[in-house]
């Protein structure tokens, strides 16, 4: 049997196991077994490092395929969300992203392999330019989970429901982490954007055009939520709305077209 069908279903069977431990104690008094959930976490994440690695690296090559970069993004998120839970509860983050990883790691084993990348010395600039793309992206996402968690602490607080967030870190340590992470992925994206401006010949070719125009707007609304943030205060459900509106944007522009190419015209 090929070691990546093995890899993967080892790795959504460990996620999806770490998923139940969660939320079949989500609102347990003594809240989830973490030792147990960490355990899990572990074999589900370090199967799904070699998997990617066997999927993205080759000798001389790099596999930027859509469903490659899918699974990236998720290990990075992952990965980034679990080291959080060793110092604060993120106990309603947890379920979503070993879910989610663990589904996309089943769907890995049906969905057909595409042709690599040469890495010769032209990629290169393109290769950077979609890593720190897709470094912001995953902290951004991030910054939008946050922002979903603030959004259910505020609500259950104002319902004056105490018990169901009695498990969860406080409101305002929440919002900082949210504004610091948001602010850490809006440099990022900033930094890709310069990058493809200044050395990317295509970076205005109209293949690319509405992936550019995009970003660009998903990046202006992020540097408005933060403006906004420090100078008029805005926090709760405007910044969670603008959050899901710049993700959703950068998310078509990153994935929208290389879904349509890679899948609905192949």
């Amino acid at each position: 049997m090929d070691f990546l069908v093995i890899g993967s279903s080892i790795a959504f069977v460990a996620y999806m196991l770490a998923t139940l431990a969660i939320l079949s104690r989500l609102f347990h008094p003594s809240g989830p077994n973490f030792h147990q959930v960490l355990i899990l976490a572990i074999i589900a994440i370090t199967t799904h490092i070699f998997n990617d690695a066997q999927l993205l690296f080759s000798q001389d090559s790099i596999n930027f395929s859509l469903p490659n970069v899918i699974s990236l993004v998720s290990l990075v998120i992952t990965i980034a969300i679990s080291l959080i839970a060793l110092r604060i509860k993120v106990n309603l983050l947890l379920p979503v992203i070993y879910g989610f990883a663990g589904i996309w790691q089943l769907m890995m084993i049906f969905i057909p392999k595409t042709e690599s990348m040469p890495l010769i010395a032209e990629k290169i600039i393109l290769i950077s330019h979609i890593g720190i793309a897709l470094i912001a992206y995953c902290i951004l996402i991030i910054a939008t989970l946050y922002a979903f968690q603030v959004a259910y602490i505020n609500l259950k607080l104002k319902s004056k429901n105490l018990t169901a967030v009695v498990h969860l870190p406080p409101l305002m340590q929440v919002e900082k982490q949210l504004f610091t992470i948001l602010m850490i992925g809006t440099l990022c994206l900033f930094a890709s954007q310069l990058v493809g401006l200044l050395f990317l010949e295509g970076f205005w070719a109209k293949e690319n055009l509405h992936k550019t125009i995009l970003s660009l707007i998903a990046l202006v609304i992020y540097i408005i939520i933060l403006a906004g943030h420090i100078h008029q205060g805005w926090r709760g459900h405007r910044v969670l709305v603008l959050t899901v509106l710049a993700s959703t944007l950068l998310t078509l522009s990153y994935f929208g077209s290389r879904f349509v190419k890679e899948f609905l015209l192949s």
